[in-house]
């Protein structure tokens, strides 16, 4: 395990637009890129708090191994989309990155729903998906509102990526 994590202009993008800071509690919906997930835990730092979630154990324990390669403390679940083992209000930023494209809307509302459930008034859900796989972006978005973000827009299209945001109403608790 290094002290220091190595830079990669492969994660510059996705760590710039998810906006994770110093002292930020960070969760990692799905394990699908333990590089990214260690690079925003490090920007989080030790006064933050990370955390990622995966539905399926074989890939959460996998992703465990080598966020932990990476040098970064991030503490790893196993649990399914639609019941996070997490409080209300736990985090201030979600990261759901190469999931919902694979998925039915009715389960991207509900995981959504959880995202929403687990963040602070104010936080923010990143979803990260290619762009080539997504099939509607514009029911991405709906599925988002419709489990309760605000200000729910795709930030950009780039690099081969989409990213949306989805905002919790800061009077939601």
């Amino acid at each position: 395990m290094g002290w220091f994590r190595k830079s990669g202009d492969r994660d510059a993008l996705p760590v710039t637009m998810t906006a994770v800071k110093l002292g930020d509690r960070f969760l990692s919906i799905g394990v699908r890129d333990p590089r990214l997930i260690a690079a925003l835990a490090t920007k989080s730092g030790l006064t933050g708090q990370a955390c990622a979630s995966d539905a399926d154990k074989a890939r959460a324990d996998r992703g465990a191994a080598e966020i932990h390669q990476e040098g970064a403390l991030v503490d790893v679940t196993h649990a399914p989309w639609h019941a996070l083992p997490y409080a209300e209000a736990a985090f201030d930023v979600a990261l759901v990155r190469d999931v919902v494209a694979a998925l039915p809307i009715e389960e991207v509302r509900r995981l959504a729903s959880e995202a929403l459930r687990v963040l602070r008034g104010g936080g923010r859900l990143v979803v990260i998906e290619d762009a080539r796989s997504v099939r509607d972006a514009n029911a991405l978005t709906q599925a988002l509102r419709d489990a309760g973000f605000a200000a729910v827009r795709v930030l950009a299209e780039a690099e081969k990526l989409l990213f949306v945001e989805g905002i919790k109403s800061a009077g939601r608790s």
